[in-house]
């Protein structure tokens, strides 16, 4: 990671400790007063386009909470009926055979 990038990430970082917009003028304040003038104004743009509407803090906080689950299913799933899950039942099965024919290749990776 470049200077550039992290000066940038650390200002933002200061800017979501304060409970501050994290905005491109913002970011390039904090680094013009911490004396970094390597950064191009292209990283402060991208930090902030990319952090823009998101709570920092809730982001840090739920870092090793893992991937997400899959989705529950909504209303109109679940005025579907069980029809829509024996398709998907059989849609998985359908996809385990597959799996299970290309083992029986007579080949494998690590062979």
């Amino acid at each position: 990671m470049s200077t550039a990038e992290l000066a940038s990430s650390y200002a933002a970082l200061i800017l979501a400790d304060d409970g501050v917009e994290i905005t491109a003028d913002k970011l390039q304040t904090i680094l013009k007063a911490a004396k970094i003038q390597d950064v191009e104004p292209i990283w402060t743009q991208l930090i902030a386009k990319a952090l823009e509407g998101k709570d920092v803090k809730e982001l840090l906080s739920n870092v090793g909470s893992g991937g997400g689950a899959a989705a529950a299913a909504g209303p109109g799933a679940a005025a579907g009926g069980a029809g829509g899950a024996a398709e998907e039942a059989k849609e998985e099965e359908k996809e385990e055979e597959k799996e299970e024919s290309d083992e029986d290749m007579g080949f494998g990776l690590f062979d």
